[in-house]
């Protein structure tokens, strides 16, 4: 599921992901917006989360390197994964809304170089958690580190999944990363998603890779409804079953629920669509 980290509704989000954990579901997503004044941090939140949970599993759902050193962000990963007994992954992702992240630090950079310091980041990143105690040292174009020393190692291997479509960014997940965070269901119809699978399998191949070796990830968006069909996404839990299995066929392993109106009915209803999905 995909709860929205809204301060004023702290309470409410933890109820559900409580819930969420109940029903069986695998995975909360949180996106990190740092900027926005509505919202908790997420690095913040995510610790608060695992604390009051014992086995579903957590990761941000975009980490905005621009305000968040790649560094840092390993050394924190690592250390929530230690914390929650390996329950913790990693998303990120580029930055979105680059003129408020300007406002709260974040360096001016061009799209061509923020891809270029994701690629960046993911070396860093990796080094840091397979490096323990050794001395660190980067000299790139983006980040700098002088011999830091690296650790704790993470609790187990974490995955490193990355937000993006565009070629350069589809070029990196398909070289580097572990899995692929599609921009979901709110941004691509079903025909664009599948173009989009495409694009990456075919940027994997050029790297010598195995697509099937990339975990492909989407946010699913819509209404489970007890009436009938509206629209794609839009429907009772049959059909929702019916285009998740598409979507599944199609590549896709991994389903982030995020309603239209978050609700526990719909969480509910979202669990049973899972627990279809699951059973074949």
């Amino acid at each position: 599921m995909f709860p929205v980290p809204i301060a004023a509704e702290h309470a409410d989000l933890l109820r559900q992901v409580q819930l969420a954990e109940h029903l069986g579901l695998d995975l909360v997503g949180v996106q990190d917006h740092p900027y926005q004044r509505r919202y908790l941090d997420t690095f913040t939140l995510l610790p608060w989360l695992a604390a009051r949970t014992d086995r579903i599993r957590f990761f941000p759902d975009v980490a905005h390197m621009p305000l968040r050193p790649p560094a840092m962000l390993a050394k924190a990963i690592a250390s929530l994964d230690v914390l929650s007994g390996g329950r913790i992954e990693l998303g990120l992702g580029a930055g979105a809304y680059p003129e408020a992240s300007q406002a709260m630090g974040a360096p001016v950079r061009q799209p061509r170089e923020s891809v270029a310091a994701v690629e960046e980041a993911i070396s860093i990143i990796r080094r840091f958690w397979e490096s323990p105690r050794q001395a660190i040292h980067h000299r790139g174009r983006h980040f700098e580190l002088g011999g830091v020393k690296a650790g704790p190692p993470p609790a187990h291997d974490i995955g490193i999944w990355v937000g993006g479509d565009g070629p350069r960014m589809l070029r990196v997940v398909a070289s580097m990363a572990d899995g692929w965070i599609s921009p979901g269901t709110r941004h691509l119809t079903f025909g664009g998603l599948l173009a989009k699978r495409d694009e990456l399998d075919r940027y994997a191949a050029d790297a010598d890779r195995d697509p099937a070796t990339i975990r492909r990830l989407t946010d699913v968006s819509g209404t489970i409804t007890d009436g009938p069909t509206s629209s794609w996404l839009h429907g009772p839990v049959d059909h929702w079953v019916d285009e998740l299995k598409a979507l599944a066929a199609a590549g896709f392993d991994t389903f982030i629920f995020w309603p239209d109106e978050a609700t526990d009915e719909q969480i509910h209803a979202f669990a049973e669509v899972a627990g279809q999905l699951r059973g074949g």
